[in-house]
């Protein structure tokens, strides 16, 4: 079977642990992976049959379902029920709040479920966007080294990019976005209806219950180990550093389900940023997990 994500980072863990634990073998199934491109995309790859698990959010759904049309896949487990972006600043900020960004420049991440989460973060804090300037640096590799090159306040980025830029000494984590916008349907697996229904897809999320108990219950330093290969030019200490974090934020939570109150503050969230007119049903985004 073949695995694409939209986006490579250790908030995926529960995801890359199937594969860096060993859990798909035990399971008899022998997996790829890649990161998609504008060429190869996840909904292209479920498509054509040369992907059956796909990383990706129930947003991506809510466009073609407002335009009448019916997406190609379901969404059929969570990955991560928080928001796994970070604000670095310039010096470390211990007493931060949310008002400092009044005035500032915030290089942040432009791809539309970070950017419409990070504006409703600003709306739980009382901040009306419009005070700051929210500037687009371009894709995440650019935004890292403008911010390293002296642009912008501060900057918005998952981990290990936020962890590297402390470990280096350029910025100081100050505020986790996830905090501020609560327990929410972030990031997803999705795969095709047909898909869902076969054996290999049971097999699959036989793996992915345990990989995702593994990642929430076992010591930082040993998913960090596990997940090296993924990350070869990280430095062990701070994916290490990553992934106590994100176990310490709740970003990855017991059930493998999307609940219908994490679905319905997506919903919010895209309602809130006007990127929707009218809130999809749960049934027409998500599925039951295969059993």
């Amino acid at each position: 079977m073949h695995i694409r994500v939209t986006r490579h980072s250790a908030f995926y863990s529960p995801l890359l642990m199937t594969l860096a634990g060993g859990h798909l073998r035990a399971e008899g199934l022998d997996a790829s992976y890649d990161i998609a491109t504008a060429d190869r995309t996840v909904a292209g790859g479920i498509l054509d049959g040369s992907v059956q698990v796909g990383q990706s959010a129930v947003s991506t759904s809510f466009a073609p379902l407002e335009h009448g049309e019916t997406p190609p896949y379901m969404h059929f487990a969570q990955i991560n029920e928080r928001d796994g972006f970070f604000l670095v600043g310039r010096h470390p900020e211990p007493g931060f709040t949310w008002e400092r960004l009044i005035g500032k420049t915030v290089l942040a991440d432009h791809f539309f479920q970070p950017l419409a989460m990070f504006r409703y973060a600003l709306h739980r804090r009382g901040i009306e966007a419009a005070r700051l300037t929210l500037l687009d640096a371009g894709e995440v590799e650019a935004m890292d080294r403008a911010f390293r090159a002296g642009q912008g306040d501060y900057v918005h980025l998952q981990g290990p990019g936020a962890q590297q830029l402390e470990q280096d000494g350029i910025g100081f984590v100050v505020a986790a976005v996830g905090d501020a916008v609560g327990p929410v349907a972030f990031s997803s697996l999705c795969a095709s209806r047909a898909w869902l229904a076969t054996d290999e897809a049971r097999a699959f999320m036989r793996a992915y219950r345990r990989a995702r108990a593994q990642v929430i219950a076992a010591p930082a330093a040993e998913i960090a180990a596990a997940e090296a290969g993924f990350f070869p030019q990280v430095e062990r200490a701070v994916l290490t550093r990553t992934i106590a974090t994100y176990q310490q934020l709740g970003c990855w939570a017991p059930e493998a389900e999307i609940s219908r109150r994490a679905y319905e503050a997506a919903l919010d969230v895209f309602e809130f940023s006007g990127l929707i007119r009218r809130r999809p049903a749960y049934p027409d985004v998500v599925a039951p997990p295969p059993q």
